[in-house]
């Protein structure tokens, strides 16, 4: 009996001098936040997207108050609403915030291509990445199982026809579903009518044409009928030079498969500024 009551004793003694201890090094120890910090962290929308480049929205946070020089224009979801109350928070000038949008790089829909099995998986573009590079004949193309659309936080982001399409008026460009596309389909733009290559494939254009007849087959026509000097094809895929590109849409009309077409891309942020 007696070594039981020492033993409960002592793992109370041994108890309250680990409380005490931990009770001195949280005081000893705690690391001071920043009075701002409260302030700037409510400023931002809490989408913890990492499209200002930071790990979600306290890491930015804690960057605009211990960082030297972090621009508050940095948080494209926010957009200049969110500038705005962290340049009067902080005290700096005001900058305005580039607005961007999701595109998704490719026009290869049911009437385009065609899948080349009968995928009865879990209902994943990863995981249909896994079988044979994908479900559909172009393993360049989406393969419609939405996995963006899942991720988007604005319900941007639909499926139709096979393949899924961006809403660039619900967009508010955070990035979210750049990196869940197995295919890597989708980039972020600037927020602005555009000329758009809506195509990934880089294979030759024999072996595209094969797989979906929008497909770009590196023909060139748009490299040499560009009046700037704006459009190549590298890697047997058209790229365009946006800082040369007047969007006269010349290219567009001349591509044989329309895989380049001209649009307004403008998105949520901007067109509810205008």
């Amino acid at each position: 009996m007696e070594t039981i009551i020492f033993a409960i004793i002592s793992v109370t003694v041994i108890g309250i001098i680990c409380a005490v201890m931990l009770a001195v090094a949280s005081k000893v120890m705690a690391v001071k936040e920043d009075e701002r910090f409260p302030a700037v962290r409510e400023c931002l929308p809490g989408a913890n997207c990492g499209a200002c480049g930071y790990a979600g929205c306290d890491g930015y946070a804690h960057a605009l108050i211990e960082g030297d020089g972090v621009k508050t224009n940095l948080c494209v979801p926010g957009a200049d609403g969110v500038a705005k109350k962290l340049s009067e928070v902080l005290g700096v000038a005001f900058e305005d915030v580039v607005e961007k949008v999701a595109v998704i790089k490719c026009k290869g829909d049911c009437n385009a291509t065609s899948e080349k099995m009968d995928y009865q998986g879990i209902e994943s573009c990863k995981a249909a990445k896994l079988l044979f590079g994908g479900t559909g004949k172009c393993t360049f193309g989406c393969m419609g199982l939405g996995d963006c659309a899942e991720t988007c936080p604005q319900d941007a982001i639909c499926l139709e026809n096979g393949i899924t399409h961006v809403n660039t008026r619900l967009c508010i460009g955070c990035g979210m579903c750049v990196s869940v596309c197995p295919n890597k389909l989708i980039s972020i733009m600037l927020d602005a009518p555009k000329v758009l290559v809506t195509c990934s494939n880089t294979e030759k254009g024999a072996i595209t044409r094969k797989a979906c007849s929008h497909g770009c087959i590196a023909c060139k026509k748009c490299e040499k009928e560009c009046p700037v000097g704006a459009v190549t094809v590298i890697n047997n895929l058209a790229q365009i030079d946006y800082d040369k590109c007047t969007n006269c849409g010349h290219c567009a009309e001349v591509c044989p498969t329309h895989c380049i077409m001209v649009g307004d891309f403008s998105g949520t942020n901007r067109t509810a500024s205008n």
